[in-house]
Order: C-alpha cells, then sequence, then structure tokens
C-alpha cells in the first residue's frame, strides 16, 4: 500500500529536475478552540488527485470491487499520517510570531468518493495556545506536493470567540522574476523552501 511520500523516491531525479509538483491536493481545514478561546488543534481534510488515488489503491483487496470502506482504507490511512511526521504535516504555525508545534495526528481516516481518496486527520497543539494574531501556512516546502485550497468553505474557525477575524490568502504564484528567480535556487540545489512561494496563509486576529 502506498505512503503520500513513498512516489518521493521514485520521482526525485525528476522533482530537482523540473521543479513542479507530482502530487496534488485539494484541501479544507478547520482552526479548532476551546471554549476560553484557546487555539487546540488543526483538522484537515485532504482530496487526492485521481492519478496518485488510482496508484494508492493498487493491490488494496476489498470485499466489493471498486468499493473501499472505512475499515478498509485504515492501513493505508496509517501509511499516509506516518509518511508526513518528518515532513510535520506540512503545517506551521505561528501565535503571535512564535512558533508553534503539533502532536502526531488523531482521529485520522481515508474516505473514498468520485474516484477520489480523501485523507481526514487532526492535528492537537501540543501546547494549546491563545494568540491576538495566529499565521497559520499550509505548503510543501520542495513543492512535490501542490496544495489547493478548496473554492467553497476552505477554512472553518470552530468555536472561535466571535469577534476573532479571519483571512485567507491563496499562493499568488509570485510575479514571474519571483518564481524564475526560485526556480534558479531550486535548479542550484537550495530545493529547502522553493514551496513557500506557493503557501496557503491563514491569519485569526482576536482582540
Amino acid at each position: 500500500m502506498f505512503g503520500l511520500l513513498a512516489a518521493a523516491g521514485v520521482a526525485l531525479g525528476a522533482v530537482a529536475a523540473e521543479a513542479h509538483p507530482h502530487v496534488w491536493i485539494t484541501a479544507k481545514s478547520e482552526l479548532i478552540y476551546a471554549p476560553d478561546g484557546t487555539v487546540t488543534g488543526v483538522r484537515h481534510a485532504w482530496t487526492f488527485d485521481d492519478m496518485f488515488s488510482t496508484y494508492a489503491l493498487q493491490g488494496l483487496e476489498t470485499k466489493v470491487k471498486g468499493v473501499y470502506s472505512r475499515e478498509e482504507l485504515a492501513p493505508l490511512a496509517q501509511t499516509n499520517v506516518e509518511s508526513l511526521k518528518e515532513f510535520r504535516f506540512f503545517t506551521f504555525a505561528k501565535a503571535d510570531g512564535k512558533k508553534q508545534n503539533f502532536l502526531e495526528p488523531v482521529d485520522y481516516f481515508l474516505d473514498y468518493k468520485d474516484t477520489l481518496l480523501t485523507l481526514h486527520f487532526t492535528l492537537p497543539a501540543k501546547t494549546p495556545f491563545k494568540a491576538k494574531q495566529l499565521a497559520l501556512e499550509v505548503f510543501d516546502p520542495e513543492f512535490f506536493i501542490d496544495f489547493k485550497y478548496a473554492d467553497r468553505d476552505p477554512i472553518r474557525l470552530v468555536g472561535a470567540p466571535a469577534d476573532c477575524k479571519m483571512a485567507f490568502q491563496r499562493p499568488n504564484d509570485g510575479t514571474a522574476g519571483a518564481q524564475k528567480l526560485g526556480e534558479q535556487n531550486f535548479l542550484n540545489g537550495d530545493s529547502s523552501n522553493y514551496g513557500a512561494m506557493f503557501a496557503n496563509k491563514i491569519t485569526v486576529e482576536c482582540p
């Protein structure tokens, strides 16, 4: 069964040479708040492109052909979340400028609908926190995976204080010059943060 980033070893040469993604994800996210306004975690739902979904399901035996239950997909879901750990789940948060860390995912599962796999998981905050300004970015620094947030309801605040305000900035793809510079840095071997140009940026301000 296929882990989310198992293809990296296969496609690494192509990535380095071409500097473009090989997996596409349509994402939705929820910021989870406790009743006192403390941020307790982030809940993601990532829908993979049809090519990755088909590849991931190769060799998976099911009771009914073409039908994949949550139970039958459970081992694959575990493989995927384990493969994400070393990449910090592509989820980067700062509270009032201070970096925040997350624990390993909980409540994770895969579902299959309309030929696409969707991975659901919750990242609990290592230390729940309050913030006047929360900044959350979702992206792959090496741009192996392209994250595009859904057109409808891409981000939700769950349980947030009523006076908190959220802003969401989709990737600009950079100006032509910035992209060219980024690609040149990538080709020169500096791929550590190439994908930051394509980051999805979420900010929440609370009085």
